[in-house]
């Protein structure tokens, strides 16, 4: 299939950025609209993270998770929920074990909604195990992903999500040294790339079992640069790099909606905000009901704009602590009913400014990542058009400008380090090439060497 390219948005206006409004809503599972006017919680669940049960054991983990979930649901009269399930183990990464954990989660939210009209949907996300040194394409664990997201579409799931891994070996080069080409490269440029052939196949397997292909997330990317960023102490990797980094990212994820697929995206993938800029598709978000993944700066802002409203990873089990998913879901319940009533009574752009300030100016990653500035950023990338070289550099140059307001405007502070880090990889990005092939040129040249790993035949280039 050929690839829509976005050359104009389809957000008309900044204002229209809000949560549980799109353009493009997404019907699914049972009595849902993602987008419609409403904002779903969404509960994420591991059950074979971390373990090394057996499949009867995995099979039996996801059913308690989901009947945990549900009846919580029941318990405090949620309208709606959704669950995402992560088949994340290598063990769990098959046909019979996909087909027997989205059953059995499924069969429970089928229950729920039969027996108290609650609306249900069950996200399935199939985790990338392809490592670049073994190959990206056609390898043993390709094939194995898609025989998963097969069995997970004929088994219940109403969409199918990924995190796709393609350019990680270059990207994590570059973020752990602050080699900004590399970030671009490896995000920009490889990731886009190593989308649009995932995508691609995915969106196929939506289409052939009437289900719907949901989004990605850049997290083995710029989710790597933001959680080694990390709070307001940490120095290990620049904050205005990962800021950066995820405007780039922002013209990555877009490639899975270009392939065809319709959101709700991922609710790890920050740089949703930019997708639904450009795309006006429902996403999906994550922040303050998410402290238990990482501490990162943005846990209110996230909230603005977003149609699904997901925690992180959780898990039934003693062993690992922590809050039960029914625990979870009471507060994404909570957080949703907010939102849902500012949309009924009138103050929903109050709500979701209030998101946004507290938060825009606490980070420079903060800054790029509110509803406006996103806005613009994906302003940058579909004036670019198709090539994913350079909508992906004017992404990181916008992103760069915006940074460069707010210090102005006395809204934000840059230590020295933030400032010299800043202007460096403002001064690289403007001397690249225009051309995509000189610059793909030169990176194979040059990460050839650095990253052994790194094989540019798995990018077909």
């Amino acid at each position: 299939m050929s690839r829509k390219v976005f050359t104009k948005m389809e957000t008309e206006s900044v204002d229209d950025m809000l949560f549980g409004e799109t353009k493009h809503p997404v019907k699914l599972g049972l009595d849902q609209e993602a987008g419609a006017g409403l904002v779903y919680p969404n509960i994420k669940v591991a059950p074979a993270e971390g373990s090394e049960e057996s499949i009867d054991g995995l099979e039996a983990t996801s059913k308690n998770i989901a009947f945990a979930a549900t009846q919580r649901a029941a318990d405090i009269g949620l309208p709606a929920i959704q669950i995402e399930m992560e088949h994340v183990q290598q063990q769990s990464i098959s046909r019979e074990a996909s087909e027997r954990c989205t059953a059995v989660t499924w069969e429970q939210l089928e229950e729920l909604h039969d027996k108290f009209g609650t609306s249900v949907s069950l996200m399935s996300t199939v985790a990338d195990m392809r490592e670049e040194e073994n190959g990206l394409r056609g390898s043993e664990f390709d094939i194995a992903m898609d025989e998963s997201f097969e069995a997970c579409a004929q088994n219940g799931a109403s969409m199918l999500c990924i995190e796709t891994v393609g350019g990680k070996v270059v990207s994590d080069f570059g973020i752990s040294r602050g080699d900004v080409r590399a970030i671009l490269y490896g995000i920009g440029v490889l990731g886009s790339n190593d989308m649009e052939y995932m995508w691609t196949k995915i969106v196929d397997c939506a289409k052939r079992n009437n289900v719907v292909a949901g989004g990605d997330t850049d997290c083995a990317q710029a989710n790597t640069a933001m959680f080694l960023a990390g709070g307001l102490l940490a120095k290990n990797v620049s904050h205005t790099i990962a800021a950066v980094a995820r405007a780039i990212a922002g013209a990555r994820s877009l490639v899975a909606i270009e392939c065809g697929a319709t959101g709700p995206t991922k609710d790890c993938g920050y740089e949703n905000p930019i997708v639904k800029s450009i795309a006006s598709v429902p996403i999906c978000a994550e922040g303050k009901n998410a402290t238990c993944a990482h501490a990162d700066l943005m846990g209110n802002l996230t909230a603005g704009v977003c149609d699904v409203w997901s925690n992180e990873s959780v898990y039934n089990r003693e062993e690992m602590g922590g809050p039960t998913p029914g625990v979870w879901l009471q507060s994404l319940g909570y957080e949703c009913a907010l939102m849902n009533t500012a949309t009924q009574i009138g103050t929903a752009k109050a709500l979701r400014d209030s998101y946004v300030l507290a938060d825009k100016y606490r980070d420079p990653q903060g800054v790029i990542l509110s509803y406006d500035n996103a806005f613009l950023i994906g302003q940058a990338i579909t004036e670019e058009g198709e090539d994913i070289y350079l909508r992906s550099r004017a992404a990181a140059l916008k992103a760069i400008e915006l940074i460069n307001e707010a210090v102005d405007q006395k809204r934000i502070l840059l230590t020295r380090f933030e400032r010299d880090t800043l202007d460096s990889t403002q001064k690289t990005y403007e001397q690249l090439p225009d051309d995509q092939s000189k610059f793909v040129k030169t990176s194979i040249k040059r990460y050839g060497r650095k990253v052994k790993e790194h094989d540019p035949k798995e990018y077909e280039l």
